[in-house]
């Protein structure tokens, strides 16, 4: 079994400083907050750390390269506000 975090604890966080994050504290896995960017109305209902609205083949790329550089694998996308 893997360990990880759900990255919306990261609030303040981009997606690199998440994964680094994650990979300097030796987690292997991430569930990534994908929430819709905006204000917030409860605590983490507006973390975002991968905007789907904005996500093309280039970011897909990017990310999963992000990722595989830093030992970090994305084991699910987080689309809700609770965690």
């Amino acid at each position: 079994m893997k360990l990880g975090f759900v990255s919306a604890i990261l609030d303040q966080y981009s997606f690199e400083e998440m994964i680094d994050t994650a990979n300097e504290m030796g987690f292997e896995c991430v569930e990534v907050a994908c929430w819709p960017v905006g204000k917030a109305e409860r605590r983490y209902a507006g973390v975002s750390h991968i905007n789907v609205d904005e996500l093309d083949d280039n970011m897909t790329i990017y990310i999963l390269g992000y990722c595989k550089k830093k030992n970090v694998e994305i084991s699910s996308l987080a689309y809700y506000p609770n965690t």
